[in-house]
């Protein structure tokens, strides 16, 4: 089943692209799947860790309730803990204000035949300041220009990254805003932010605009994020695709004397 997502290989604009499937999928259809894919994603990581020679930088981004827990749990919970770690970025603290903004990063960075996963990352500090106005676009575009730098180094040293922007329309954010006010397990998330996030969705749009378009090498997988079962569905895919891309294979057996 091919996967139909966008890649930000050209200049893309985000409202311009859907955020639902292709009709040709079915949720019956990619649950089905997805329970083939935990299957081959808990081999394909067991041979990751042992081939040793890769590590591997999976980053989410997306606008708030696109589904970057969900996500998370729902693809990468088949895998052995030994070999994945999963870092979810906060609001930088005290001290990490104090440093460059990537300096809280660094202890994150995953060893060989080592998966990170990074639920938000390094692009919140592009976001952010963006949307506050807290820098100069001059600043903002510096920063691009460093995070770019940083990912083309980590390609060189076969650290590989792999890059998910989970794409959800305003509609489906305003939707799954009111759940978090009616759904108990989910009421924790709430807080009286959501509904400046909500009503700020074309904004944050805009930067993400800027974002995928000026680091895109690697490129994004824009992955049409308002239909959980295909999200999940499809960051597997991927991932899965680009794993086997790499021909891993298990360490030959030393034999004793």
């Amino acid at each position: 089943m091919a996967v139909g997502t966008y890649y930000s290989t050209d200049m893309i604009k985000l409202k311009a692209l859907s955020t639902l499937p292709d009709d040709t999928f079915s949720k019956k259809d990619c649950n089905d799947e997805l329970k083939v894919l935990h299957k081959k994603l808990f081999e394909l990581q067991n041979v990751f860790y042992a081939d040793s020679r890769f590590a591997l930088l999976i980053i989410f981004q997306g606008l708030d309730t696109s589904g970057k827990d969900g996500t998370i749990r729902h693809v990468m919970s088949c895998m052995n803990p030994m070999g994945v770690q999963v870092k979810a970025f906060k609001e930088p603290t005290t001290e990490e204000r104090t440093h460059d903004f990537l300096w809280r990063i660094f202890p994150h960075f995953p060893a060989k035949g080592i998966i990170e996963v990074f639920n938000r990352s390094y692009y919140e500090d592009i976001l952010v300041p963006s949307i506050e106005e807290s820098l100069s676009q001059e600043r903002i575009h510096h920063r691009c220009t460093l995070i770019s730098r940083l990912e083309e180094h980590f390609e060189s040293d076969k650290t590989l990254v792999l890059k998910f922007f989970l794409h959800v329309s305003q509609a489906e954010q305003e939707k799954r805003i009111q759940e978090r006010l009616t759904q108990p397990h989910k009421r924790w998330k709430y807080s009286k932010e959501d509904e400046t996030v909500a009503e700020r969705w074309n904004k944050y749009v805009k930067v993400y605009d800027m974002i995928v378009n000026e680091c895109s090498s690697p490129a994004w997988n824009i992955i049409p994020s308002d239909k959980r079962w295909y999200r999940n569905f499809a960051v597997a895919k991927i991932l899965t695709e680009h794993l086997e891309a790499l021909h891993l294979h298990y360490p030959a057996s030393v034999k004793s004397k």
